[in-house]
């Protein structure tokens, strides 16, 4: 029998949600099948059976938040292998070392594992509940003693919390004493706010850990922005040549693509902004790898164009559509994911002129990207007009200082401005 553990699918994930489970309980597996779909901090990912066999057990339900490395499912060589009374989903392997002594009531009296469990404000026992269930419950200002659980052996889960956030059955005590520290709860919206025709919206797993991610690297990374904006004549001219080249061969390369290559370009003249700053520790890397951020339902995600700088623009083309595609579909796997060295975050389509993005660790840098505008500049003493594009880099103080990070956007600058440099 072997126990199948939550993995880690991304270098930055530190948890998983439980989106859907594929197989059943029972079902045959074969090595490759899907198993499970887990929403990460970056996307849903399908997690992949790694032998064959039978699923003969779920420890964790839909919906509910499981930590790296813990137990999620068994998988056994046959059916039967585990007892059918322990088959259903249970509780997670951290909770029911938690809760030894309501387990071993539950499995005292089997013909009321089917009934609902009351509410633990009539026993005082401790509800079984999900991690995420206790965590909606403090955001919503929720007493969960008061909640019935629907899930197995009287669970509490998250639709039970939805559902008591939704009729208000369960809020917190007035009367009970103040903590220490303000609760979540009173930090949160209401559900509904009848003065602003407000209400919650519901955010996937992806959209908090974004949240939190972005959070600590504004308040953990000593940012510093350097400007520049550049003349994109030659750039738009060279474009067009490549294109006309690539035209029978389907491709068609973007600014985006040229800007992107140009970046590794660079980063191979400039290696000491291919590094990161870990654990007190200045990290070189010898391999450039660009992400490149891609707007989705779900939020913001950054697949990886791994060893940029060796790939043509026609690998680059094509690769970033696939990866944006596969991002959008919510179909990257961890590895396109992972392994970034440097990042480029491009508005230009939506017409902004230039922004500041923020660094998205553990890399030292990311370059934003504005639009391509036409602007009256003074060329050889006369004024014309010439399309030009802002680009701004932010850039980790801790692992680049700033005359090295000026130097780098110089030579990016100068590429883009003779953009032969780019393919040579």
């Amino acid at each position: 029998m072997s126990e199948i553990h939550m993995p880690r699918l991304s270098d930055t994930m530190e948890e998983g949600v439980i989106s859907t489970w594929v197989k059943k309980v029972g079902d045959k597996v074969a090595s490759g099948d899907v198993l499970v779909e887990i929403e990460t901090d970056k996307a849903v990912m399908e997690f992949e059976a790694y032998e064959d066999g039978f699923l003969v057990k779920q420890n964790v339900s839909e919906g509910d938040t499981v930590p790296i490395g813990e137990v999620i499912g068994l998988i056994a060589d046959s059916p039967d292998a585990v007892p059918e009374e322990t088959a259903a989903p249970a509780a997670p392997a951290s909770e029911a070392a938690e809760e030894p002594k309501e387990e071993a009531k539950e499995e005292a009296k089997p013909e009321q594992a089917a009934e609902p469990a009351p509410a633990a404000e009539s026993t005082g026992e401790r509800p079984r509940t999900s991690p995420l269930a206790r965590r909606l419950a403090k955001e919503y200002g929720l007493d969960i003693t008061k909640i019935q659980g629907s899930g197995p052996k009287g669970r509490i889960v998250r639709a039970d919390i939805e559902a008591a956030a939704k009729d208000g059955s369960a809020a917190q005590d007035s009367q009970a004493p103040a903590a220490s520290t303000p609760a979540p709860a009173a930090q949160a919206a209401p559900a509904q706010d009848d003065v602003r025709g407000s209400e919650e919206v519901k955010t996937s797993n992806v959209r908090k850990v974004i949240a939190r991610r972005l959070t600590e690297s504004k308040q953990t990374v000593p940012h510093f922005y350097l400007r520049r904006t550049i003349d994109a004549e030659a750039l738009k001219a060279f474009r067009g040549q490549i294109n006309q080249q690539l035209s029978s061969t389907g491709v068609k390369v973007s600014f985006n693509d040229l800007i992107v290559k140009a970046c590794a370009t660079a980063l191979k003249l400039h290696p000491e902004v291919n590094t990161s700053w870990i654990n007190d520790t200045l990290v070189q890397h010898h391999r450039v790898n660009v992400g490149v951020a891609v707007a989705v339902d779900a939020g913001l995600v950054v697949p990886v164009l791994h060893d940029t700088d060796k790939a043509t623009l026609s690998e680059i083309s094509t690769r970033t559509r696939e990866l944006a595609g596969k991002a959008r579909d919510n179909k990257l796997k961890p590895q396109e994911m992972s392994g970034g060295t440097f990042s480029v975050s491009n508005l230009g389509m939506f017409g902004i002129d230039s922004f500041s993005a923020v660094i998205n660790p553990p890399e030292a840098a990311i370059l934003a990207v504005g639009a391509m505008r036409p602007e009256a500049v003074v060329v050889d003493g006369e004024v014309a007009v010439r399309n030009r594009i802002a680009l701004e880099l932010s850039v980790d103080h801790r692992a680049v200082d700033g005359a090295v990070g000026a130097a780098y956007l110089k030579e990016l600058a100068e590429i883009l401005e003779e953009p032969m440099r780019i393919i040579l």
